[in-house]
């Protein structure tokens, strides 16, 4: 997940409503979690589990942005899919080598090396059995000019009996969103079934924003164990939940951050 200070024009989605551009904007501390709290609808989401999203014999196929957004969106659900011995292929776009922008402390070459083993740390955390992971090495920040090579790329890496799991097309960051694009474009030639998740979305969207599809929201509940088990592995990447004393930058992830994201459920969008 890289942070990012910007507004950005929309295309149209065939199941909402259009939106006005440079509506959705990432700065400040955004939506406080305390109001999602208190929003009844999101507690009375529907549920659905995963053994009905990946059905027996089917893979789920995570496409993320950046290193650690497979873990904050759907970390949980991954740790229930391997529970019920589903296999998982993670389809790392970027290495994330620009969440630190100017720092001497994280150079982009210290970062390409640093966030990918975060990765792996933060999946043996989750305990997951069946899970391989494949990084593209795309440019972080160069999603949107690439999204049509993007596309072919992972179209190479899906197969019958897929579930593919990204970013929502309308996240409000750029590279989430055309990730987002090309995986949809992705999954749409292939004929396999897509499922969109919401991160940045909680940080500019407000309780019963309009510019959010809430018919197609759904919820995946996590246990105790499962939930600990997001938390520990959250906190696998280091690189991000630390302050930059070199350049005197915030966390990339702070607590304010880290609350919208890791609550006992996630949600998604079917």
């Amino acid at each position: 997940m890289a942070t990012v200070t910007t507004r950005l024009r929309e295309r149209g989605e065939p199941t909402t409503r259009q939106s006005p551009p440079n509506d959705r904007q990432i700065e400040g501390n955004g939506t406080p979690e305390a109001a999602w709290q208190g929003w009844a609808r999101l507690a009375a989401l529907p549920e659905v589990e995963p053994a009905d999203l990946v059905p027996f014999g089917g893979r789920a196929v995570i496409v993320a942005p950046h290193p650690d957004d497979e873990v904050l969106g759907t970390g949980g659900l991954l740790a229930r899919l391997s529970q019920i011995s589903r296999s998982v292929l993670i389809i790392a776009v970027t290495d994330g080598t620009a969440s630190h922008p100017d720092s001497p402390a994280w150079p982009p070459e210290r970062l390409a090396d640093v966030r990918p083993q975060e990765t792996r740390e933060a999946l043996q955390r989750l305990r997951l059995r069946q899970v391989q992971v494949a990084r593209l090495g795309l440019p972080d920040g160069g999603a949107a000019r690439l999204e049509p090579k993007l596309s072919g790329l992972l179209q190479e890496h899906l197969q019958p009996g897929d579930v593919v799991f990204t970013t929502w097309r309308f996240d409000g960051h750029p590279d989430h969103e055309a990730v987002g694009r090309a995986a949809y474009a992705a999954a749409t030639e292939a004929r396999l079934p897509f499922v969109e998740v919401p991160l940045w979305t909680w940080h500019w969207a407000s309780p019963d924003d309009p510019r959010v599809p809430w018919s197609r929201a759904r919820r995946v509940v996590l246990d105790d164990s499962t939930h600990a088990r997001k938390l520990r592995a959250v906190q696998a990447f280091r690189s991000q939940l630390e302050p930059d004393a070199t350049t005197g930058s915030a966390p990339v992830l702070p607590d304010h951050v880290l609350a919208r994201l890791t609550r006992p459920f996630e949600v998604i969008l079917i």
